[in-house]
């Protein structure tokens, strides 16, 4: 059989002759497209295809396929658990530059994007529509790239994640051809749901080229709310009974003491050094006003301190900004360190639970690890500040995060609720989803039959 290197090598001599200058193989072009914001250890492709159209995207795949070589589609790099390192070498499939926005469609609430579009970009295009795209993972991430790695964020409590949003989606899959999941409609009964299929695969059984999205009116009023408590179970608790209200809270964030004290110290702020809740309110002024009321009332009613709530956006950005640096915040904690977020999501009934399991893992430890939960949906993030030449520290923080897992899936939740698998999560499928995982395997292998699309990402083939 023909060696890797040799298939790698033809196939690059071809897409040059296809793409000329836009297929690199500079090594420090390859190494910055191996490597996501993850902690996971970068693995850096052969050479790096610089795609402006759906037409390209299919020559690329067509000679890859043909010489059996891997291919990895590549967005911003913003990813968190190993998405585009190239396990096994191939050809990164760099999307950017497809960003065209190909349609606004006002009258029907959508619009069709290119994959490369970010999504500031697209809320920058929206904002003289008086609309918006909600979905906002913290980073300004692509358009194809949220869609694959099933993204969500601050928002999803109330607009859910890119699964509820994604209308449908173009893709080029393994062979090289082209498939619409779906036509504008809002509903449909036609076949089997190739749209929710595609989003979240992590570009295992096509690249996304085009996605419809679902749009939202830029609310009227926009309120923000802090309140700090003396327990987490009295912030999670709030929560629980705000959700079971009906109030339509946009937002809502949980800050452990921890977290609270790495942002006093980086933002020179005054915080309670106590679990705080940001809350986010959408709708008319007097409706925001309303909901900011009722949800003060049940943080009164669980010994929750000074409410603070503010429209004008200068006070919100003031109030929010604990929250806004929390990343930066962590990694001065440890200058020099390397920040390993990890996720899980537990049914919001049991979060408090996890929270304060995990919370008693980390402060038995020698590790550093602050807590931010998006737990208006049961989700929350551990972030562990090590030395990544320190094989103690990175023995204890898998020994942690294997431990929050196991007990995630105890509690009848999940080993990700939206950083996606990669590889960094691949070994904890099995555990939650059984023989559901032999089933990702045969669509995996009907659909890639070669194995080239991300190769050891989401399942082992």
């Amino acid at each position: 059989m023909e060696k890797q290197s040799t298939r790698v090598d033809t196939a690059i001599q071809e897409l040059v002759a296809n793409l000329g200058e836009r297929l690199s193989t500079v090594p420090s072009v390859c190494a910055q497209h191996g490597q996501d914001e993850s902690f996971h250890k970068p693995h850096s492709p052969d050479a790096v295809a610089f795609v402006s159209s759906t037409e390209e995207v299919i020559e690329v795949v067509k000679i890859c396929a043909n010489h059996s070589v891997p291919i990895i589609p590549f967005g911003t790099g913003t990813s968190l658990e190993g998405h585009v390192a190239a396990l096994s070498g191939g050809i990164c499939v760099d999307l950017t530059g497809m960003n065209e926005l190909l349609s606004i469609n006002a009258a029907d609430l959508d619009a069709t994007v290119q994959a490369g579009v970010t999504r500031r970009q697209l809320n920058e295009n929206l904002r003289h529509e008086g609309l918006f795209f909600p979905i906002d993972p913290g980073a300004d991430a692509s358009i194809g790239g949220m869609a694959a790695t099933r993204a969500s964020g601050t928002n999803a409590v109330r607009y859910g994640t890119m699964r509820e949003n994604v209308l449908g989606l173009s893709a080029v899959m393994p062979d090289g051809r082209v498939i619409k999941t779906a036509r504008r409609a809002r509903k449909s009964s036609a076949g089997y749901d190739l749209t929710r299929l595609l989003v979240g695969s992590e570009g295992t059984l096509g690249i996304i080229t085009e996605v419809t999205l679902r749009l939202y009116g830029v609310p009227e009023s926009v309120t923000c709310a802090v309140c700090s408590f003396p327990t987490l179970q009295a912030a999670v608790d709030t929560v629980i009974l705000t959700i079971q209200s009906g109030i339509p809270v946009a937002r809502i964030e949980l800050l452990d003491d921890a977290m609270i004290d790495a942002t006093n110290r980086f933002s020179k702020l005054d915080n309670a050094l106590a679990p705080t809740l940001f809350l986010e309110f959408h709708g008319t002024r007097t409706g925001t006003e309303e909901q900011a009321e009722m949800v003060q009332q049940i943080a009164y009613d669980h010994k929750g301190g000074e409410f603070r709530w503010a429209s004008h956006a200068e006070d919100r950005n003031r109030l929010w900004r604990a929250r806004h640096d929390a990343a930066y915040a962590a990694k001065a904690l440890r200058p020099g360190c390397q920040m390993w977020p990890t996720d899980v999501c537990v049914p919001i009934s049991r979060l408090a639970e996890c929270i304060s399991a995990t919370k008693d893992d980390v402060d038995e430890s020698f590790l550093m690890a602050p807590i931010v939960g998006h737990v208006g949906d049961g989700n929350f993030h551990l972030t562990f500040l090590v030395d990544p030449d320190c094989p103690k520290e990175i023995a204890e923080a898998n020994r942690i995060n294997e431990r929050l897992i196991d007990r995630a899936l105890l509690m009848d939740g999940t080993c990700t609720g939206e950083h996606g698998v990669g590889y960094g999560k691949v070994d904890f499928l099995v555990a939650e989803h059984g023989e559901g995982v032999n089933i990702m395997q045969a669509i995996k292998s009907a659909i890639d039959p070669q194995n080239i699309m991300n190769p050891g990402k989401v399942v082992r083939v």
